[in-house]
């Protein structure tokens, strides 16, 4: 990973920390009460140990520092359980940020841009990366400032009494960050191997795993397994890469804190036999100073150490944000909108000069298109696959960016409050999604307050009443994620009673009849004719049939509108008269 990213990087996680700047402050807050502790318990060991040895004090007349040594032991138990609490709590604040941050950039961008990756690398960004910043934020960054605080006050303890160990300190200490440094190198780099693979890896499986059905069906599922295994192989060469590193780091800290333990042990060894006679101010050297000065020699380092220790936090943490702020930088167009609220909601007028719509990175997807729906009408679009239906459909709903004017009831949609203008456009699609739950949830889904007799009625305009009382439990029967359960046609007459309860002034209707047999299709038209009535109506239909009782018909081909007008005026001519002679010639040949 390029240096200048590294440090990017390494500035855009600790900005992020000044959200937590509270939880923050108390956890290296104590870990300093802590430090502080230890001087003092450092000298009371020393002391006590001092009068035992070499004064030959009665132990009882040492019970105060007894109880001042307990004491404070169980005050640095505090300390470092206090930091445990608020150093998480300031990890959990800083990932609920970012998580809000990558959720709420998802729903900016909308459903097409999502739909351009894998599912599976989305749920790996929001999860796993989120999740590897926790011991940045909660154990790292506070380190930082301990593994400064802690060391000074040693040694503003150890130099009064003996300026050679604190000179040892001192001249000792920048190897252990240097050294961490010089081994940490490439963990960042490993660690954003790691999280490459493990999207490749999520993403993989979970679209293998949607397809299994076809897989099987083609015999390709061994060959995917195989995929699989091979990838699972790289995510585990590049896992344990990050734990190599992470071992020899630690391991590469610890030699060079116990040198540094010995150099100072080996100085008072020979200073207490008399071979070195300075660093103790002319005064002679007590058990007490020699003592004081080796318990707090580990201690000295145990700061540094930490940071070691949590240095592939950070690592972790820089590889997980190359991700995110790719993301969240990334150059896509985002569906601008306003706060302005919708004229008239009851009554939907939609009118469309020189629209294009434009692909989150910028392509133009379909344009320019030049059209009007007046209220209460009833439009059709038709077209060729490709043709660009879907791409005006998420312009229309806000889920992709334009150019041009699209005005709502003459109020341009930019403008509007997207979520107040989806209130009043009541949508059925050819995929309907139900949401794990039960049915009355999925039919309520945009209504929750909707009472039970409501919910009844519209099930029963729907016709989906009737396979819905054979349930074992009605309308508490629980239904899984994409319509476990029920069949195609019951979900589409759920979705079409879930879209009569919002009873929106706008009907969207996008291929509301595919992939139903011909009696579900006949239920589904006939309550979509009630439903539709006296409303504002765009269906999107390859069933040329259903045109005949629409007020008009618009024909896109290639992203342009070719052909505008009722469906017995343009039916002779031009791209709707080619496809009608398509499906005539199907319908002989059938």
């Amino acid at each position: 990973m390029d240096k200048q990213l590294q440090r990017d990087l390494t500035k855009w996680l600790k900005s992020q920390s000044k959200l937590a700047k509270r939880w923050l402050m108390l956890s290296i807050g104590l870990g300093f009460l802590s430090g502080v502790l230890l001087v003092g318990q450092a000298a009371l060991l020393a002391h006590i140990l001092h009068q035992l040895i070499i004064e030959h004090t009665d132990k009882y007349e040492l019970v105060d520092s007894f109880i001042g040594l307990i004491l404070i032991v169980g005050l640095r138990a505090g300390c470092s359980w206090g930091r445990e609490i608020f150093g998480y709590r300031c990890g959990e604040q800083i990932r609920l940020h970012i998580r809000q941050l990558i959720l709420n950039r998802l729903h900016n961008l909308g459903p097409a841009y999502i739909k351009g990756k894998p599912a599976g690398t989305w749920a790996s960004l929001v999860l796993e990366q989120v999740e590897e910043m926790q011991d940045f934020f909660a154990r790292y960054i506070p380190q930082m400032s301990i593994a400064v605080l802690v060391p000074l006050v040693i040694l503003f303890a150890v130099f009064p009494l003996n300026w050679a160990a604190g000179l040892i300190f001192l001249i000792t200490a920048p190897l252990v960050p240097i050294f961490m440094a010089l081994v940490g190198l490439g963990a960042a780099d490993a660690n954003r191997r790691n999280f490459k693979a493990l999207q490749r890896l999520s993403g993989h499986f979970y679209d293998r795993l949607q397809g299994l059905s076809t897989l099987r069906l083609f015999s390709r599922a061994e060959a995917e397994a195989d995929n699989l295994h091979a990838a699972s192989h790289i995510l585990r060469k590049r896992t344990m890469e990050v734990l190599r590193l992470a071992f020899l780091s630690s391991a590469v800290l610890e030699f060079f804190s116990a040198i540094s333990v010995a150099i100072v042990a080996v100085y008072f060894g020979f200073a207490f036999i008399g071979e070195l006679n300075f660093g103790n101010y002319g005064v002679p050297l007590s058990l007490f100073t020699g003592l004081f000065v080796l318990v707090l020699a580990p201690e000295f380092y145990q700061p540094l150490r930490d940071l070691g220790t949590f240095y592939h936090a950070k690592a972790q943490a820089i590889g997980a944000a190359e991700s995110i702020v790719e993301f969240l930088n990334a150059e896509a167009d985002e569906m601008a909108q306003g706060d302005e609220e919708l004229p008239s909601p009851e009554t939907i007028h939609i009118s469309v000069r020189d629209l294009e719509v434009l692909s989150p990175q910028g392509q133009v997807l379909a344009g320019p298109l030049s059209f009007d729906i007046q209220a209460h009408e009833q439009v059709a679009l038709v077209g060729p696959s490709g043709a660009g239906k879907t791409s005006l459909l998420n312009a229309l709903l806000g889920f992709l960016p334009y150019r041009g004017s699209l005005k709502i009831n003459g109020v341009e949609l930019k403008q509007l409050d997207h979520s107040e203008w989806r209130q009043t456009i009541s949508w059925v699609g050819q995929n309907p999604l139900l949401v794990h739950g039960t049915v009355r949830d999925n039919i309520t889904l945009g209504n929750p307050l909707a009472t039970d007799d409501h919910v009844t009625q519209v099930a029963q305009q729907a016709y989906a009443d009737e396979f819905i009382s054979r349930l074992e439990k009605g309308y508490d029967h629980q239904v899984g994620d994409r319509s476990g359960g029920l069949s195609v046609g019951q979900a589409q007459r759920i979705a079409v009673a879930r879209a009569m309860l919002q009873n929106g002034a706008f009907w969207l209707l996008d291929e509301p009849t595919a992939s139903l047999d011909a009696n579900s299709e006949h239920l589904v038209l006939e309550s979509l004719a009630m439903a539709v009535k006296e409303q504002t109506t765009l269906m999107v239909s390859h069933r040329l049939d259903q045109l005949t009782a629409m007020d008009r018909v618009l024909v896109l081909e290639n992203g342009k509108l070719v052909q505008n007008g009722h469906f017995d005026h343009i039916r002779q001519q031009g791209l709707l008269a080619d496809m009608l002679a398509h499906t005539d010639k199907r319908d002989l040949d059938a």
